[in-house]
C-alpha cells in the first residue's frame, strides 16, 4: 500500500528515430519535463513507455540491445555499465529526485549474446539502479488482414515478478502484453502494491479494442491505481501505437489520458482511495481460497 500520496507522470514519448543517442537525449528532456510538473503536480514516481532508445519492431531489438548484468542480490555499479541506457536513466534520476521507472529497453544477457529480453529498469531519487523486470509474456499474435507480431523471434521471456519498495509505498511494475495475464496485478496488490506500471505499446488493432478494458479491468479486479505508459503515435514508424497513456484508479474510473500525442500525463495516487474502495466493496476480505486457489501464496 502507498504509506502517503504521490503524484506520476507517465511520458508518452514521440520522436524517437533510428538515432539511439537521440532518442536517450531527447528522452532525458522529457524526464526533466516531466519532473518539474505542470503547476498542479509535482511528480514523485516518473514513466517512460515501453523501447523508448529505439524504433519497435522485433528486426530493431537485436541492433539496439545492450548489456545490463543487473542481479537483484548485488551491488549495481552504474558507472562501469555497458548500458548507456541504464547510465542516462540513472543520471536524470538524480538530477531530478525522482523514481524513474525506464520504460524498456532491449537487453542483451550479460553471459549469452543469443539470448535477449525486453527489460525494464527502475531507479532511486539517487539514481540507484533498484531494480528490473523482464517482460513476462512475450507478444505474439496474429490476427488475420490486421496484425501478426512474433516477438519470441529473438527475445526470451522473464521469469520474475516485479515489485519495488519506494518512500512513497510499493508498485508492482510489468510491460505491455503482461497486462492481459492478470495473475501478475492480483499478486501485486495482494502483496501491498498501490499501483501497477505498464509501460506498453499497444497498436491501431489492440489498442482501441483491449487498451482501456485490460487497465480499467486490472484496476476493478484488485482496488489499486494501473497506469499504461504508451509511445506516441507515429503513422511513418514501422510500428503504430496506439497511444492514450492513460491512469485508472481503485474504481476503475480513468483520472488521466493522453491522446496519440506526445504527452505527458498527471495523476495522483491516493492511499485512501484504495481504503475506501476496498471499505465499500469489500472484495479483498471476501475471496474463498477454500474454493479456488491464491495465485498470490
Amino acid at each position: 500500500m502507498a504509506t502517503q500520496a504521490f503524484d506520476l507522470a507517465l511520458i508518452q514519448l514521440g520522436n524517437v528515430t533510428g538515432s539511439k543517442e537521440h532518442n536517450l537525449q531527447h528522452a532525458r528532456e522529457m524526464v526533466v519535463k516531466a519532473a518539474a510538473g505542470d503547476g498542479n503536480f509535482k511528480p514523485r514516481v516518473v514513466v517512460l513507455p515501453e523501447c523508448f532508445n529505439s524504433p519497435y519492431g522485433v528486426k530493431y531489438f537485436p541492433e539496439y540491445a545492450e548489456k545490463i548484468g543487473f542481479k537483484n542480490d548485488q551491488p549495481y555499479d552504474v558507472e562501469k555499465s555497458g548500458s548507456d541506457s541504464v547510465k542516462m536513466l540513472s543520471s536524470v534520476a538524480k538530477e531530478t529526485g525522482v523514481w524513474l521507472i525506464g520504460g524498456s529497453i532491449p537487453e542483451r544477457d550479460i553471459s549469452d549474446d543469443n539470448v535477449l529480453y525486453n527489460t525494464s529498469t527502475i531507479y532511486s531519487p539517487e539514481g540507484k539502479l533498484v531494480g528490473i523486470h523482464r517482460k513476462v509474456h512475450l507478444f505474439d499474435i496474429d490476427i488475420p488482414g490486421k496484425i501478426t507480431f512474433q516477438e519470441s523471434k529473438v527475445l526470451t521471456g522473464g521469469s520474475q515478478i516485479t515489485q519495488i519498495d519506494t518512500d512513497v509505498g510499493r508498485l508492482g511494475v510489468a510491460i505491455c502484453y503482461d497486462v492481459r495475464f492478470p495473475e501478475i496485478a492480483m499478486t501485486a496488490a495482494r502483496q501491498g502494491c498501490a499501483a501497477m506500471i505498464y509501460p506498453g505499446a499497444f497498436n491501431l488493432t489492440t489498442g482501441p479494442l483491449h487498451w482501456e478494458l485490460l487497465a480499467r479491468g486490472r484496476a476493478v479486479d484488485n482496488q489499486i491505481y494501473v497506469a499504461m505508459c504508451s509511445p506516441a503515435r507515429d503513422m511513418s514508424a514501422d510500428y503504430h501505437a496506439w497511444g492514450h497513456s492513460m491512469v485508472i484508479d481503485p474504481l476503475a474510473k480513468v483520472i488521466a489520458e493522453a491522446d496519440e500525442a506526445e504527452r505527458i500525463v498527471y495523476a495522483r495516487i491516493d492511499p485512501e482511495a484504495i481504503k475506501e474502495a476496498r471499505k465499500n466493496i469489500p472484495v479483498t476480505t471476501q475471496r474463498r481460497f477454500d474454493v479456488y486457489p491464491d495465485v498470490s501464496a
